[in-house]
Protein backbone atom coordinates (compact mmCIF):
# COMPACT_ATOMS: atom_id res chain seq x y z
CA UNK A 1 0.00 0.00 0.00
CA UNK A 2 1.22 3.42 -0.85
CA UNK A 3 1.94 6.07 1.53
CA UNK A 4 -1.36 8.08 2.02
CA UNK A 5 0.45 11.35 2.18
CA UNK A 6 1.54 10.27 -1.29
CA UNK A 7 -2.13 9.78 -2.37
CA UNK A 8 -3.20 12.78 -0.86
CA UNK A 9 -0.50 14.68 -2.76
CA UNK A 10 -2.03 13.11 -6.34
CA UNK A 11 -5.21 14.11 -5.44
CA UNK A 12 -4.75 17.42 -4.68
CA UNK A 13 -3.09 17.71 -8.42
CA UNK A 14 -6.27 15.55 -9.41
CA UNK A 15 -8.50 18.47 -7.68
CA UNK A 16 -6.68 21.09 -9.53
CA UNK A 17 -7.87 19.56 -12.55
CA UNK A 18 -11.43 19.36 -10.65
CA UNK A 19 -11.20 23.17 -10.31
CA UNK A 20 -10.32 23.71 -13.89
CA UNK A 21 -13.48 22.06 -15.25
CA UNK A 22 -15.63 24.13 -12.04
CA UNK A 23 -14.45 27.35 -13.86
CA UNK A 24 -14.86 25.93 -17.70
CA UNK A 25 -18.53 25.25 -16.49
CA UNK A 26 -18.25 21.51 -16.54
CA UNK A 27 -18.84 19.11 -14.09
CA UNK A 28 -15.72 18.99 -11.93
CA UNK A 29 -13.88 16.22 -12.10
CA UNK A 30 -10.20 15.51 -12.49
CA UNK A 31 -7.61 12.93 -12.88
CA UNK A 32 -4.23 12.37 -13.51
CA UNK A 33 -2.20 9.29 -14.30
CA UNK A 34 0.93 8.56 -12.60
CA UNK A 35 4.17 6.10 -12.85
CA UNK A 36 6.71 5.90 -10.79
CA UNK A 37 5.82 9.03 -8.30
CA UNK A 38 5.61 10.89 -11.74
CA UNK A 39 2.61 12.67 -13.43
CA UNK A 40 2.58 11.71 -17.29
CA UNK A 41 -0.66 12.98 -17.91
CA UNK A 42 -3.66 15.18 -16.63
CA UNK A 43 -7.47 15.93 -17.62
CA UNK A 44 -10.45 17.14 -16.37
CA UNK A 45 -14.21 16.76 -17.99
CA UNK A 46 -14.61 18.36 -20.86
CA UNK A 47 -17.85 16.96 -22.47
CA UNK A 48 -19.79 20.15 -22.64
CA UNK A 49 -16.91 22.62 -24.32
CA UNK A 50 -15.73 19.30 -26.80
CA UNK A 51 -19.57 18.15 -27.20
CA UNK A 52 -18.16 14.95 -26.62
CA UNK A 53 -19.87 12.46 -24.15
CA UNK A 54 -17.05 10.63 -23.79
CA UNK A 55 -14.75 13.37 -22.63
CA UNK A 56 -14.51 12.24 -18.78
CA UNK A 57 -11.25 13.32 -16.55
CA UNK A 58 -10.44 10.26 -16.54
CA UNK A 59 -11.09 9.41 -20.50
CA UNK A 60 -8.85 12.40 -21.33
CA UNK A 61 -6.00 11.63 -18.81
CA UNK A 62 -5.84 7.97 -20.20
CA UNK A 63 -5.75 8.95 -23.76
CA UNK A 64 -2.89 11.64 -23.04
CA UNK A 65 -0.90 8.98 -21.32
CA UNK A 66 -1.31 6.57 -23.77
CA UNK A 67 -0.15 9.42 -26.47
CA UNK A 68 3.03 10.61 -24.60
CA UNK A 69 4.07 7.09 -23.72
CA UNK A 70 3.33 5.75 -27.53
CA UNK A 71 1.07 2.88 -25.91
CA UNK A 72 -1.97 1.78 -25.12
CA UNK A 73 -0.38 -0.28 -22.01
CA UNK A 74 -0.66 1.99 -19.04
CA UNK A 75 -0.16 -1.71 -16.50
CA UNK A 76 2.79 0.25 -14.56
CA UNK A 77 0.85 3.53 -14.24
CA UNK A 78 -1.89 4.67 -10.97
CA UNK A 79 -4.75 6.69 -12.23
CA UNK A 80 -6.20 9.10 -9.72
CA UNK A 81 -9.58 10.89 -10.14
CA UNK A 82 -11.56 13.24 -7.50
CA UNK A 83 -14.78 10.85 -8.20
CA UNK A 84 -15.38 7.36 -8.36
CA UNK A 85 -15.22 6.37 -11.86
CA UNK A 86 -18.43 5.22 -14.04
CA UNK A 87 -18.86 2.08 -16.10
CA UNK A 88 -17.01 3.83 -18.81
CA UNK A 89 -14.34 4.98 -17.16
CA UNK A 90 -13.91 1.90 -15.64
CA UNK A 91 -13.93 -0.16 -18.62
CA UNK A 92 -11.49 2.35 -20.21
CA UNK A 93 -9.40 1.88 -16.92
CA UNK A 94 -9.47 -1.82 -17.63
CA UNK A 95 -8.82 -1.21 -21.18
CA UNK A 96 -5.47 0.69 -20.85
CA UNK A 97 -4.61 -1.86 -18.35
CA UNK A 98 -4.16 0.25 -14.98
CA UNK A 99 -2.26 -1.03 -12.23
CA UNK A 100 -4.50 0.82 -9.72
CA UNK A 101 -7.41 3.28 -9.77
CA UNK A 102 -7.19 5.93 -6.21
CA UNK A 103 -10.60 7.57 -6.06
CA UNK A 104 -11.99 10.58 -4.04
CA UNK A 105 -15.78 10.71 -3.25
CA UNK A 106 -18.24 7.52 -4.10
CA UNK A 107 -20.45 7.87 -6.60
CA UNK A 108 -23.57 6.73 -5.41
CA UNK A 109 -25.77 7.73 -8.81
CA UNK A 110 -23.21 5.87 -11.21
CA UNK A 111 -19.71 4.71 -9.64
CA UNK A 112 -18.33 1.22 -11.14
CA UNK A 113 -15.89 0.33 -8.71
CA UNK A 114 -17.42 0.30 -5.46
CA UNK A 115 -21.25 2.16 -4.75
CA UNK A 116 -22.90 0.09 -8.06
CA UNK A 117 -20.65 -2.04 -9.24
CA UNK A 118 -17.15 -3.63 -8.62
CA UNK A 119 -16.12 -3.48 -12.73
CA UNK A 120 -12.72 -3.16 -11.48
CA UNK A 121 -12.87 -6.33 -9.32
CA UNK A 122 -14.50 -8.60 -11.54
CA UNK A 123 -12.74 -11.54 -11.77
CA UNK A 124 -14.44 -12.76 -15.38
CA UNK A 125 -12.40 -10.32 -16.34
CA UNK A 126 -8.94 -10.68 -17.78
CA UNK A 127 -7.77 -7.78 -16.10
CA UNK A 128 -8.47 -6.53 -13.04
CA UNK A 129 -7.28 -2.92 -11.62
CA UNK A 130 -6.49 -2.29 -7.65
CA UNK A 131 -8.82 0.12 -5.76
CA UNK A 132 -8.71 2.31 -3.34
CA UNK A 133 -11.50 5.02 -2.41
CA UNK A 134 -11.92 7.92 -0.20
CA UNK A 135 -8.55 9.95 -0.51
CA UNK A 136 -9.55 13.45 0.26
CA UNK A 137 -13.00 12.12 -0.33
CA UNK A 138 -14.68 15.45 2.03
CA UNK A 139 -12.76 17.68 -0.62
CA UNK A 140 -13.75 15.88 -3.76
CA UNK A 141 -17.69 16.01 -3.12
CA UNK A 142 -17.50 19.53 -1.54
CA UNK A 143 -16.37 20.62 -5.26
CA UNK A 144 -19.05 18.84 -6.38
CA UNK A 145 -21.85 19.65 -3.78
CA UNK A 146 -20.87 23.55 -4.47
CA UNK A 147 -21.10 22.89 -8.49
CA UNK A 148 -24.61 21.32 -8.42
CA UNK A 149 -25.62 23.81 -5.82
CA UNK A 150 -24.30 26.62 -8.29
CA UNK A 151 -26.45 25.13 -11.29
CA UNK A 152 -29.57 24.75 -9.34
CA UNK A 153 -29.55 28.26 -8.14
CA UNK A 154 -28.85 29.71 -11.68
CA UNK A 155 -31.73 27.74 -12.69
CA UNK A 156 -34.22 29.29 -10.47
CA UNK A 157 -32.97 32.11 -10.73
CA UNK A 158 -33.29 31.83 -14.44
CA UNK A 159 -29.67 32.66 -15.36
CA UNK A 160 -27.17 30.91 -17.72
CA UNK A 161 -25.26 28.46 -16.72
CA UNK A 162 -21.83 29.22 -17.53
CA UNK A 163 -18.16 28.52 -15.72
CA UNK A 164 -17.88 30.38 -12.10
CA UNK A 165 -14.98 30.75 -10.11
CA UNK A 166 -14.61 28.32 -6.72
CA UNK A 167 -11.54 28.91 -4.20
CA UNK A 168 -10.95 25.90 -2.36
CA UNK A 169 -7.76 24.87 0.33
Amino acid sequence: MRDRSIQEKFMRIALQEAKRAFDEGEVPVGALIELDGAIVARGHNTRERDGDPTAHAEIVAIKEAAGILSKGDLSKCNLYVTLEPCLMCAGAALQARIKKVFFGARDPRAGACRSLYRVLEDKRLPWRCEIEGGILAADCKKILDNFFLMLRNRRRDGRAVEGGRLEID
